[in-house]
């Protein structure tokens, strides 16, 4: 089926409207009519070539929240008019430790991404910025009620990336958690770890975003510009989540944490940092990454914040404005994810 979507024709280039070709619905598939799509840093990154080449025209979206209109002879788990979402993988190869282990992210063949990946038919797939998409019943999420569809949709990345860190290094009651960054990754780590029972603190560049950052369930709120910062909470943090794409000082955030904490990338910054040995072995600390959840995570993250009523800041914008809205990302002003509404795809 021809469906109306905006792709990035070449890297660097504009987004535009078009339409593209989705496949016919196949026993275990679930046809989406997409009602919102999230804008992710990642999304930037790939339509701009920052990552290494890309299979253009590139339709990008991860974050996708929509209705079940068809569904394939096999499927089980959802109906036809269920609230349903797309995160940041269609595929994988359901065989190997990591899938076996509910690791699908992590999938030693490589899993298959929601966009600019090769997809089971060898076609490239594409995301959401579109008014539909097919997937693999298996890695479709049930949306639970009490949660707003446009909030939600960030949930499926930027509410994962975080919340996957946040429950394997036990973020909780009696746990000191450190947020680097408050934008579109680190005030769903706040609200989360929050939400956990962690006693938070944020890690700004300035205190501009302070108000926001205690409303969403801050204890604590910091400046890193203010060298004395460093000083004052030097050894304070059993864990530090990064949730930043520039580059930062990694010794001096690893110096925040206490004996046996751990700092956790989840900002893909387009350049390598560089860590000095000392920092780790000093206070037995360690430096981990941590890349989304897998679908039963994923879905559990889902229920938590159902239940939590945790949802996205956003800003919800038509398809037009979505060239727009990647300046601003880049820019910083956008509190904090912007979402676009698939009905303006016309």
């Amino acid at each position: 089926m021809r469906v109306r979507a905006y792709a990035a024709p070449a890297a660097g280039q504009p987004l535009a409207p078009t339409t593209i070709e989705r496949r016919e619905v196949g026993p275990n598939d679930v046809l989406i009519e997409i009602r919102y799509a999230g804008i992710c840093h990642s999304d930037i990154h790939t339509v701009n070539g920052d990552w290494g080449p890309q299979p253009f025209p590139v339709v990008p979206g991860h974050e996708i929240v929509g209705t079940v209109t068809e569904v394939g002879s096999s499927v089980t788990r959802h109906g036809v008019g269920d609230l349903v979402g797309v995160g940041c993988m269609v595929g994988s190869c359901g065989e190997c430790a990591s899938c076996r282990n509910g690791d699908e992210q992590y999938c030693r063949e490589g899993m298959v991404p929601t966009y600019a990946g090769t997809d089971r038919d060898g076609t490239t797939t594409q995301g959401g910025y579109s008014t539909h998409v097919v997937v693999d019943a298996d890695y479709v999420l049930a949306v639970p009620d009490g949660l707003d569809p446009a909030a939600a949709a960030p949930l499926l990345c930027a509410g994962i990336t975080t919340y996957a860190p946040l429950r394997r290094w036990d973020a909780g009651p009696g746990r000191k958690v450190a947020v680097v960054g408050l934008g579109g990754l680190g005030h769903m780590a706040v609200k989360i770890a929050h939400a956990l029972g962690a006693e938070v603190t944020v890690l700004s560049q300035s205190l501009k975003k302070q108000e926001d950052g205690l409303r969403l369930g801050a204890d604590h709120y910091h400046a890193t510009s203010d060298p004395a910062t460093f000083e004052q909470l030097a050894g304070h943090f059993d864990l530090v989540l990064n949730t930043v794409s520039a580059g930062i000082d990694l010794d001096a955030y690893l110096g925040l944490l206490a004996v046996d904490g751990t700092l956790v990338n989840v900002g893909a910054p387009a350049a390598p940092l560089s860590v000095n040995v000392m920092s780790l072995i000093g206070a037995r600390r360690s430096f981990a990454g941590s890349m989304i959840g897998g679908i039963a995570l994923t879905q559990e993250m889902l229920d938590f914040c159902a239940e939590h009523g945790i949802g996205a800041e956003v800003e919800v914008i038509p398809a037009e404005q979505v060239n727009e809205a990647y300046e601003r990302v880049l820019a910083s002003d956008v509190r904090y994810r912007f979402v676009i509404d698939a009905a303006t795809l016309g």
